[in-house]
């Protein structure tokens, strides 16, 4: 009678772990493959890689990394100091201006040596170091 009792419920426990099993598979629901984000694999229109660093120059007409080799400006509005900066990078009477705020660049232009480079709104003056200017008011200067 003992083994008998014993076995019965050694039955019912396999049983219940098997329907428990089955229920569980039948409510899962199906997860959408992930997708694998490549590394590296973020190039833009260009072919420049931002996860590297690189942008378009339109000056350069390659991909370039601004904060090599170009002129860092320091968001200097209010009077206060931020941690944002922003590029520029000069070719002759043009400057290529990469504003933290700005998806694409902004080409400014001088008319001679010593000038300000402009367009619209914005100006960028050579004065102990650089200043620029957005309708008069300082928002980044720079060396």
């Amino acid at each position: 009678m003992k083994k008998m009792f014993l076995f019965l419920i050694i039955a019912s426990t396999f049983s219940c772990a098997k329907k428990v099993s089955q229920e569980t598979k039948e409510n899962s629901v199906p997860k959408e493959p992930q997708k694998e984000t490549v590394v590296g694999g973020d190039s833009d229109s260009h072919g420049c890689k931002a996860s590297a660093g690189y942008t378009w120059s339109v000056l350069k007409k390659e991909c370039i990394r601004v904060f090599e080799n170009s002129t860092r400006l320091n968001h200097a509005e209010d009077g206060k100091t931020y941690s944002t900066v922003s590029y520029v990078i000069f070719d002759g009477n043009k400057a290529e201006l990469f504003l933290d705020t700005q998806k694409e660049s902004i080409i400014l232009e001088r008319k001679s040596e010593g000038d300000s480079w402009k367009k619209d709104n914005l100006e960028l003056i050579p004065w102990k170091g650089y200043v620029l200017k957005k309708d008069g008011k300082i928002i980044y200067t720079g060396e």
